[in-house]
């Protein structure tokens, strides 16, 4: 089970950090949300992998500890605020400049020609 989750850990942070240098915006608000998930996974491992184990200390002898519980339920409401935020970040951004590219620019290669970019 151990390896399973750490398999999983890693596949969402090589693909978080893949879409995360994309040139886009939407791109990179997924690879944003994928890493904030790999490190959600993580902080939820650190509280001991048990299954039927209580979060209380003292009625069994196995328990799940619960700090990292709380800290991963913190951690989602947070990462859902941000995700919004970077959202509406990126679509301002859309509306400014005219395009959804990180950087601002248009790839000189684009098919647009320059009356359609402006």
């Amino acid at each position: 089970m151990e390896m399973l989750f750490a398999l999983c850990v890693g596949v969402l942070t090589t693909c978080g950090v893949f879409m995360i240098l994309r040139s886009r915006t939407f791109p990179v608000v997924i690879g944003l949300t994928l890493l904030g998930y790999a490190v959600n996974l993580f902080l939820f491992s650190t509280g001991r992998l048990s299954i039927n184990s209580a979060a209380i200390i003292g009625s069994t002898t196995e328990y799940a500890d619960p700090l990292p519980q709380a800290l991963v339920l913190t951690a989602i409401v947070i990462g859902f605020a941000m995700t919004a935020f970077v959202v509406i970040l990126a679509m301002r951004g859309r509306g400014d400049l005219g395009n959804d590219h990180v950087d601002g620019r248009i790839p000189e290669h684009s098919s647009l020609s320059d009356k359609e970019r402006k």
